[in-house]
């Protein structure tokens, strides 16, 4: 994401550069708070006058699509550790679900992630761009935004996509937790959950997912820029290339820091979207579910299930690189 350059593709001359602007976009897909809580990637106004975006972005979907279907089993044994009240580790958990579900079970609500990659990625990024308009048409110079200004257009527009598909969300969660024979399909799934807890469920847990967004976006901005600013004082003045292993590590250091300083609220939004309406009415609130949960489990529980979600992320984000580079280039994308 580079914020001098509004350049998505690979083509910057820099392998500082080149390389995280694709392992960063790649990276923040997969250490998830509302699945994708990332500030957007900016198009060159070439791109976006040939229609050459949506072909990245659709490159984008089958990337994220194959690389969420084949991590599909952790995503979902993070979200059972995540609303698991009894403290069992990531092993009695996953014996617990193949358990009752088999293998296959291991996939439940993966259907659903994937139809969303879609809407949500379009959504977006048409936010995005009507929100860099109007924040560009008061500024006296038609230049790049600025680091503040990037934040607010990547929190609108993740706001923006996140309540219009945020019901998505919910189902999500509730397939991953059903039981066997509980829903026949998605469909099935809505129809049933509207029914016994009617319109309002569909939005459980969407002010702390809401929330998220301050600290992820605001800090994985804030880190990749003061990692950028001290790459080029240090190396570009001695004509130097980094090496793989400090590309790598500044590529992950912003997301990962953003991902665990939001982490808390995507465990706390997964609580409240996992609770179904009992027959008295009473539902958690955000400050009860902090309260319950610190109670029970001491600080420690706001991080359950983040375990098998960073090890996810070296699978993910391999597959999705892979799955993007020849995306791209099927859909006649230069990537280098």
């Amino acid at each position: 994401m580079s914020l001098e350059m509004e350049e998505l593709t690979v083509t910057t001359g820099d392998v500082f550069e080149d390389f995280l602007i694709v392992f960063r976009r790649c990276l923040a897909k997969y250490l998830d708070i509302g699945e994708d809580m990332n500030v957007p990637d900016d198009f060159t106004q070439s791109e976006l006058q040939t229609g050459k975006w949506w072909r990245h972005l659709l490159a984008g979907g089958i990337a994220g699509a194959v690389s969420r279907t084949c991590t599909a089993p952790l995503d979902r044994l993070k979200v059972f550790l995540q609303v698991n009240q009894n403290r069992e580790n990531m092993r009695k958990c996953l014996n617990k679900m193949i358990g009752e579900g088999g293998i296959t079970g291991m996939w439940r609500g993966n259907g659903i992630n994937v139809i969303k990659i879609a809407p949500e990625s379009a959504l977006k990024f048409a936010a995005y761009e009507q929100v860099k308009r109007l924040i560009k048409g008061e500024k006296t110079k038609n230049g790049p935004l600025e680091i503040h200004e990037r934040f607010v257009a990547g929190a609108t527009a993740g706001a923006i996509s996140q309540t219009v598909i945020y019901p998505l969300e919910v189902l999500k969660t509730r397939l991953a937790l059903r039981k066997t024979g509980q829903y026949s399909g998605i469909a099935d799934a809505a129809k049933k959950i509207y029914a016994r807890e009617g319109l309002k469920c569909f939005y459980k847990g969407y002010i702390p997912n809401i929330l998220g967004i301050v600290p992820y976006a605001g800090i994985d901005l804030a880190v990749y820029e003061t990692l950028k600013k001290k790459y080029i004082s240090t190396y570009q003045a001695h004509n130097e290339q980094p090496g793989m292993l400090l590309l790598l590590a500044c590529g992950s250091t912003s997301c990962t820091l953003g991902q665990v300083c939001s982490y808390p609220l995507a465990l706390i939004r997964t609580r409240l979207q996992a609770q179904e309406t009992t027959a008295k009415g009473v539902e958690g609130t955000l400050r009860s579910t902090v309260r319950d949960i610190i109670q029970r489990e001491g600080f420690r529980g706001l991080y359950r299930g983040i375990t098998p979600n960073f090890i996810k992320v070296i699978p993910a984000v391999s597959i999705s690189y892979v799955v993007y580079e020849y995306a791209s280039r099927s859909l006649g994308v230069n990537m280098t």
